[in-house]
């Protein structure tokens, strides 16, 4: 039994997990994190499948990116190639999640926020902003701050580039990017490091 995943999520969740990871035969590597993505499923070379998810998320974000990513195994082997995040997808991961809709696993503070996004899942939890925020507690990374935080015209840096930050527009922050000198838009609860100097602007 691997249970190098067992300090990552919360200790009544265990069961469950590890009756998935029994049930759907596959491999669960915990990796550094990655910019771009929590998690991932994919068919190894091998024939295998594997899922991984990022070593630096906490036991909440950690079960809940798991789960996503073993609902699309579970996708796989029931439907074969279908839409990533379709409509089997969506139905899959609200299936496996439910039995962790539970104020011993999750604090009773997340489950309305939790129960609001499965309504109609999105690739990434990321996306609902305010999901996101209460997973982490609504504290950002030392050193960091969340976008809504920071006031009008502050330069802020992300991915080593420097932007200044616009106007809302709906739930998302029109940002310009000081290099390239185009307009980007940030989510409410991307987290940045704010600029000491816009150093990498063009006359």
């Amino acid at each position: 039994m691997n249970t190098d995943y067992h300090k990552y999520i919360p200790e009544k969740a265990i069961p469950f997990i590890q009756f998935l990871i029994d049930t759907h035969n596959f491999t669960l590597k915990i990796v550094n994190q990655r910019q771009t993505k929590h998690g991932d499923f994919r068919k190894l070379p091998n024939g295998r499948f594997q899922i991984t998810v990022n070593n630096n998320l906490n036991p909440y974000q950690f079960l809940l990116t798991l789960v996503h990513e073993i609902a699309h195994h579970v996708t796989h082997q029931k439907f074969g190639i279908v839409q990533a995040h379709g409509k089997e997808w969506k139905t899959v991961f609200q299936h496996l999640m439910l039995p962790f809709l539970r104020p011993d696993i999750y604090p009773k503070e997340m489950l309305p926020f939790l129960a609001n996004y499965l309504k109609n899942p999105k690739a990434s939890t990321d996306t609902d902003a305010n999901l996101s925020l209460i997973l982490r507690g609504n504290i950002a990374e030392k050193g960091k701050k969340f976008m809504f935080e920071i006031p009008l015209d502050s330069f802020f840096e992300f991915n080593k580039t420097i932007y200044k930050k616009g106007n809302k527009r709906r739930t998302r922050f029109e940002c310009l990017n000081m290099s390239n000198h185009k307009i980007y838009l940030f989510n409410q609860n991307v987290e940045i490091k704010l600029a000491t100097n816009n150093k990498n602007e063009t006359s």
